[in-house]
């Protein structure tokens, strides 16, 4: 079974930092570019951001640069993005998604692989 599984997430203080994860099981993510998307309730999915199949090129949504880094470790089959100076308006639902192609995409619709997603609340 192909799943992907995100996991860190949580309720955090406005400056704070969240470090999130997404394993893949049944299937390697070495040859695929990974995207972080969130949704906040009554609002479209957006990308935040991703990394190539190589961890050479990452892209960030203009919000979260210079908080947010995205890491990976294709031994692992794991890619790790790194919140900082959380905000209020960072809370929502983080989703990871992996593409059969091993550049970057902002557009929900190029991946293919979505996991369930894992809960991101700031607030004091």
């Amino acid at each position: 079974q192909l799943r992907l599984v995100e996991s860190g997430g949580g309720l955090v203080q406005p400056g704070g930092s969240l470090r999130l994860s997404c394993a893949a099981s049944g299937f390697t993510l070495n040859v695929r570019a990974i995207g972080w998307f969130r949704q906040a309730p009554g609002k479209e999915r957006e990308g935040v951001s991703c990394i190539n199949s190589s961890g050479g090129d990452t892209n960030y949504a203009d919000s979260v640069k210079g908080r947010f880094t995205i890491s990976r470790d294709n031994a692992k089959n794991t890619v790790y993005p790194q919140m900082n100076s959380l905000k209020p308006e960072d809370t929502a639902v983080y989703y990871c998604a992996a593409r059969s192609y091993y550049a970057c995409s902002d557009r929900p619709y190029d991946y293919k692989y979505w996991g369930q997603g894992t809960q991101v609340t700031v607030s004091s």
